[in-house]
């Protein structure tokens, strides 16, 4: 009978953790209203086109940039997504970085890649017009009301790289930023308080990762969250491609810190390895 009574205890109490944890796990399922998407696998984050279908749609220049192309998700069942401004490099078209547009949006994000006022704008001009790309977005866009304007992002390419950064030093309100081979000079990012992944080239001889993004991520502090990610043989021109590395870290970063999306965290910390990766620094989300 004490067997018995045992045995039945024991039912009992493995019935109520259970539903307790499997409450836990609901709960937990619930306390992050941002996820968007299926969980990710290896697989999907190295896929060029992610979950949602997407539609683009051209905005002509404007008085504060130069203009681009909104790529967005079309369905809105989810509710709101995050949304990125992406700026090209230094003598470069929007073409140039139009590859992150897809890539993005079709992960559950609204994307903006602009062309700038000119060709020859420097990173200082080059992050007032992200700035200014999103204040469109947000306020004027025909998809303003599929944003959540307090999920925002910033990306761009060698001096629309250098602009990000500037563009998260002034506005610490920004939730990531994603520098590709960034060029800036003269400037110190000690105050970037947003959550920064810095993507060099090891054969970049246009922005040495030396001269740039090595010094760029010593400069940001642990404590705003950042990583390094290098990528090996590559050149300058790496962030005008949708090389798989580079952009399945872009992608972790901007749903890791967006969306705050903790799924993805698998794919930052440990430290991702592979023979396309010379050197990964990070802090790793604390």
């Amino acid at each position: 009978m004490r067997s018995t009574r045992l045995r039945l205890g024991v039912a009992v109490l493995a019935l109520v953790l259970g539903t307790q944890f499997a409450g836990a796990t609901v709960a937990d399922a619930q306390t992050n209203p941002f996820e968007r998407g299926p969980a990710p696998t290896l697989a999907s984050l190295n896929a060029a086109q992610g979950p949602f279908a997407i539609a683009q749609t051209t905005v002509a220049r404007q008085s504060n940039f130069g203009g681009g192309t909104i790529y967005y998700p079309t369905d809105t069942s989810q509710g709101t997504f995050g949304a990125i401004a992406v700026s090209p490099g230094f003598f470069s078209a929007q073409s140039a970085i139009a590859w992150t547009g897809p890539r993005l949006a079709s992960r559950g994000f609204v994307v903006f890649t602009i062309s700038t006022l000119s060709i020859f704008d420097f990173p200082s001009s080059r992050a007032s017009q992200l700035q200014a790309a999103l204040n469109y977005l947000t306020q004027t866009s025909s998809v303003r009301s599929r944003i959540d304007a307090s999920r925002l992002g910033v990306m761009g390419h060698s001096m629309g790289g250098g602009g990000s950064l500037e563009a998260a030093r002034a506005n610490p309100a920004l939730q990531a930023a994603v520098p590709l081979q960034p060029w800036d000079s003269g400037q110190n990012f000690s105050t970037v308080r947003v959550p920064t992944l810095i993507v060099g080239a090891q054969n970049d001889s246009v922005a040495p990762v030396a001269q740039h993004s090595e010094p760029f991520y010593t400069q940001i502090p642990a404590a705003s969250e950042k990583a390094y990610l290098e990528v090996a043989g590559a050149s300058h021109s790496l962030g005008t491609t949708a090389e798989t590395t580079q952009a399945r870290l872009a992608v972790v970063w901007m749903k890791r810190y967006i969306d705050n999306d903790v799924r993805y965290e698998q794919f930052m910390c440990p430290a991702p390895t592979g023979s396309t990766i010379n050197e990964y620094r990070n802090t790793c989300p604390g």
